[in-house]
This record gives structure tokens, sequence and C-alpha cells, in this order.
């Protein structure tokens, strides 16, 4: 799924943004990301697993080894020397280690690997930084909200700042995080986010609607990382 949103896509967008601030003193940011962490440490993890198995494997059949070790070097003997042997396991190691390095370089593998659990939390991060950096504190009321949606991981968050959170609980937002998703899902990111957009305005019009003098603190249009 690419970052090649149309104009269109995000002019309906921000026109959502903009419709939902109309009847609310709450902010929306609205941001999306191919993704929110290269998972390096992932293809790491995963070869250094497989290295330890090879060594568990050498070390609980033995003899398996040695006759792996008589092959590769076509020997005749009975006994090969220990530093042979080492030796070979060394280089054995050193390459299913390169191997499976190499193979999570391509990022598609790389994501299907790694855990749900992780990917969620780095969505959490970098949502939370994300916030900290655009929108927290920047309204007078603390009233803002980030929908952040990270396309690779098929994950969103909404962070909302502290005004909100006295309010509002984090289920609350739990209609527009699906709304998103399902619309990922079927490629059409532009249509969950405005569709989020939406409902998370409906809560903040709820909690706190219009005042008299409602300034526009917060860019609506959308931001691609």
């Amino acid at each position: 799924m690419g970052l090649d949103l149309s104009e269109a896509d995000h002019d309906r967008v921000t026109a959502a943004v903009a419709e939902a601030e109309k009847a609310t003193d709450g902010e929306i940011v609205t941001i999306v990301a191919r993704r929110s962490d290269a998972y390096h440490d992932a293809g790491l993890h995963w070869a250094i697993g497989v290295v330890f198995l090879a060594l568990s494997a050498a070390a609980a059949f033995p003899q398996h080894f040695r006759a792996l070790c008589s092959w590769l070097l076509q020997s005749w003997d009975h006994e090969i020397a220990d530093w042979k042997l080492l030796t070979i396991l060394l280089g054995i190691l050193i390459l299913k280690f390169l191997i499976v390095r190499y193979a999570l370089a391509w990022m598609p593998l790389r994501m299907a690997l790694t855990p749900k659990a992780t990917k969620a939390r780095r969505v959490r991060r970098r949502a939370i930084t994300l916030f900290r950096a655009v929108a927290q504190g920047r309204t007078r009321g603390r009233t803002g909200v980030l929908i952040y949606l990270s396309l690779d991981e098929h994950r969103a968050e909404i962070v909302a700042d502290a005004a909100i959170n006295a309010k509002v609980t984090p289920e609350i937002w739990g209609e527009a995080m699906a709304a998103l998703i399902d619309a990922v899902q079927e490629n059409r990111a532009a249509d969950g986010m405005a569709e989020a957009v939406r409902q998370v305005g409906l809560v903040l019009t709820r909690h706190f609607p219009a005042s008299g003098d409602n300034p526009n603190e917060l860019p609506d249009r959308l931001i691609l990382l």
C-alpha cells in the first residue's frame, strides 16, 4: 500500500477536519506514515535465534554433526581433529546468521516476522512522539487530538491532550479506530481517515462544544511522513 494519496484524498481529509472542528473547540491533527519503525532489531533477533538453534542442534546430535563434517571434508578418517570441527561449526553459524540477516533485509518479510505486540508498541510510541511535537499543549484549552495511521503495520492510534483525557476514556475512540483500520485494509486510507475524523469530531462536540471564540490553532491538512 503506497503513500501516493491523490490531491483529492488530501482535500477530502482536510475538509473532514474543517467540518468536524466547526462544532467543537477541539482541534484534530491527521498524520499518515509509511511505517513507524525500521524493525532492524527484529531481523537481528531472528538471525541470532537461528545461530543458537544451529548450535543447540550440533550439541544435541554430535554424531550427526561429525558425519556432516566428514561429508564436507570428504574425509574417510574415523576421527576429525577438534579444531576442524570447531572451524566448520563456526563457519556454519556465520553462514546461517548472514543468510537470515540478509533475507530479513527485505522489508515485507521483516514485517511479517515481527511480533504484533512489538509493532503495536512501536506504533503507539511513534504516535505519542508525534503528538508531543505537533499537538500537545498547543491549544489554549489543551483540546488537541492526533489521529495517526501507520500503513505497513495496519495500525492506528488516537492520542489526545490532557483536557480530553480527563473526560474521554480510550475506549470511546474504538469506533473511529475500527472504521479507519477497515478502510485501510480495503486500500481506502483517505476514506478511513475522513470517517475517523468525523467520529472523533462527534466525541469532541459532545464534550467540548464550540464556544464563541474558536480559533483554528492546529493545521487541518493531512500530514504525510
